[in-house]
């Protein structure tokens, strides 16, 4: 399915937030895909490892799905390397549209370079960068206050932030119950901290 993505200009990166391998041949996924739900569903309906599988649609055009399925040999392989003991993936992980998969790792440097030579054994490995993990920036959302976040949850939902805009600071005020210069306010203040924090991050 990355392959897919991959191959079709209506789909960004998708995201492994969740993974659970069950038994030795079987595992579990959750996934945030980006891109139309149908031509994706009719294509991991043909896919000989899929066991199961459950969609659940965004207001937007991407969608959650779990799914079920059966390893394939470099699949164990690359999970058995980036979940080995002492070794902590960061969620989520990035299979981006350029066919590389993107992911943080915590742990000790042995395991680390244990991971780094296994998953060489599969494909190509670059290492980014090597630090200190700053957990403070894992999520940009907790820094905004509730009323910040009822303002972002607002534009969201009335279209404010699609191309073309499809909702005005009036409709957003309306849902907040205040004035359109306040409801302004709190979207900037929200979009400037949720940006200084996605750069301070640097996830590429």
């Amino acid at each position: 399915m990355h392959q897919f993505v991959v191959e079709h200009d209506s789909y960004d990166a998708s995201r492994l937030l969740y993974q659970h391998q069950y038994a030795d041949d079987e595992n579990a996924v959750l996934f945030h895909v980006d891109g139309p739900r149908s031509p994706y569903e009719e294509v991991l309906e043909d896919v000989p490892a899929t066991l199961e599988f459950e969609i659940a649609p965004c207001r937007d055009e991407t969608f959650y799905l779990y799914a079920r399925g059966s390893l394939t040999e470099s699949e164990r392989v690359f999970i058995d390397a980036v979940f080995q003991p002492g070794l902590i993936a960061v969620p989520p992980i990035v299979y981006q549209t350029d066919g590389t998969i993107r992911l943080t790792a915590i742990g000790p440097s042995d395991a680390i370079q244990t991971a780094v030579g296994n998953i060489s054994d599969l494909m190509s490995v670059d290492v980014v960068s090597i630090g200190e993990f700053r957990a403070g920036r894992i999520n940009s959302r907790t820094a905004l206050t509730q009323r910040q976040f009822e303002a972002v949850s607002a534009a969201v939902d009335c279209g404010y932030y699609r191309m073309p805009s499809e909702g005005s600071l009036e409709e957003i005020a309306a849902r907040l119950e205040c004035s359109s210069g306040t409801a302004g306010e709190l979207l900037r203040r929200a979009e400037r901290t949720v940006m200084t924090r996605l750069v301070g991050r640097n996830p590429f």
